[in-house]
């Protein structure tokens, strides 16, 4: 059986707003940032999720909390789907980090990890779905380190690929594990 995986960012932030490269920072919502959370609930309260997975960084679990919080849907919060650690430079102008980004492919950003080491982490995550999760259509709330993940490991996307890529909202990505 396979797995229906549907990916979703959080919601915009305080810093997205700024222009800021959040990272292991937590994160705030902004009022747009809520009102997006709240527009994800309506959108996939029919949609046939079983479970909502989170990454545990606060504006991760704000979008969630807003938009399944009345749910009976579970929310499940999840370290692995963490966005990279940019170490030192976790809050910093996110243009200057991004802009560098593909020479820390493999080199961990001082005090933090590579990017391969963050998709490695939602590897682990995926392998730990189908021991609970087999048949079902969960949702995933995470950053892009975790799209990427997904993007890489189910879809066989090159990171070098990725990281050279702009980063596109869009509602919702869906994947499909066998």
């Amino acid at each position: 059986m396979a797995i229906e995986v549907v990916f979703e960012t959080h919601s915009t932030t305080v810093d997205n707003e700024q222009g800021r490269a959040t990272g292991w920072l937590p994160g705030q919502l902004s009022a747009h940032g809520q009102a997006q959370a709240r527009q994800l609930g309506r959108r996939r309260e029919d949609d046939g999720i079983t479970a909502v997975f989170t990454s545990d960084l606060a504006r991760a679990t704000q979008t969630a909390s807003i938009a399944f919080g009345q749910s009976a849907v579970p929310v499940l919060h999840d370290w692995r789907l963490r966005e990279c650690d940019y170490g030192s430079r976790n809050g910093m102008p996110a243009a200057e980090l991004h802009a560098g980004r593909v020479e820390h492919l493999d080199r961990p950003y001082p005090g933090g990890e590579s990017w391969r080491q963050a998709i490695t982490r939602v590897h682990r995550f995926l392998a730990d779905l189908p021991l609970r999760w087999n048949g079902r259509r969960v949702l995933v709330i995470g950053h892009v380190a975790t799209r990427w993940g997904l993007d890489h490991f189910i879809n066989g996307a090159a990171l070098e690929n990725l990281a050279r890529e702009d980063f596109a909202w869009q509602e919702g990505w869906e994947y499909r594990i066998s």
